[in-house]
Order: structure tokens, then C-alpha cells, then sequence
């Protein structure tokens, strides 16, 4: 029982994460908008996003709402504004390939493989980096 308190209040506070799954994009189109994103504020990230043509900016966007969301609910106590958020960290790997055939010249067929790609993303307070 007292282990299981403990651990509730290692939990409480601290960073908030949100995955994206078999997103169908490739990883190489979508680590071009997360790199612009990779530790900037809260703020400034959701800017950056909202105002990039890229097809993965709306996707991650949604990503971070949902991560922000996260820690607002892990953070019940806390504001948003006074705790100065932050991008951690942010992943992106390979998801599964759908290996389809495009026919080719005298009866060959070319493979496509059409990727998808997984995201890892971390919020965190500045101020809890402090103390």
C-alpha cells in the first residue's frame, strides 16, 4: 500500500506524454516538422505549426494539443501560463509498410512501399527542471 502512494506521487507532476501511431506518412517528410519544433516553447511550437504548409504540421499540432491536455490533467493544480511549457523531446520512427506492386514495363511490376511512421512526444515545465 505505501508503495503505491509512493509511486502516485512520483507520478503526479513532472513531464506528459502523447504517442502518435501508423501515421501515413513517410518519417523522413515528418522529421522535417519536427525539427522545428525540438525544444521550443509551447507556445512558439503551436505557432510554427499552425502557419507551416506542411501536411505532418496539422498531425503534429494535433499531437501537442493532446500532450499539453495530458498534463494539464497529470497537473490538476497547476496553470498553464506560470508553468512554461515546453517540447522535451520528440521521437519519430518507422511505422509498418504497405508493399504494393506498380506495373512496369514488358510484364515486370516495381515495388512501392508506402510508409507510416510512429511519434513519440514529451512535455515538460521549465519549472520543474529547476528545482
Amino acid at each position: 500500500m505505501r508503495q503505491r502512494k509512493e509511486q502516485e506521487k512520483a507520478q503526479v507532476g513532472g513531464a506528459s506524454t502523447a504517442k502518435l501511431l501508423n501515421c501515413p506518412t513517410s518519417p523522413r517528410k515528418m522529421r522535417l516538422v519536427v525539427d522545428l519544433i525540438r525544444g521550443e516553447k509551447v507556445e512558439s511550437a503551436l505557432y510554427i505549426l499552425k502557419h507551416s504548409g506542411k501536411e505532418a504540421a496539422a498531425r503534429v499540432e494535433k499531437l501537442l494539443l493532446s500532450a499539453i491536455k495530458n498534463w494539464e490533467a497529470k497537473n490538476e493544480g497547476a496553470s498553464l501560463e506560470d508553468s512554461a511549457l515546453y517540447v522535451k523531446e520528440i521521437q519519430v520512427g518507422g511505422g509498418r509498410q504497405l508493399k504494393r506492386l506498380r506495373p512496369a514495363p514488358q510484364g515486370r511490376g516495381y515495388r512501392i512501399r508506402k510508409r507510416s511512421n510512429h511519434v513519440t512526444l514529451v512535455v515538460d515545465s521549465l519549472n520543474n527542471v529547476n528545482n
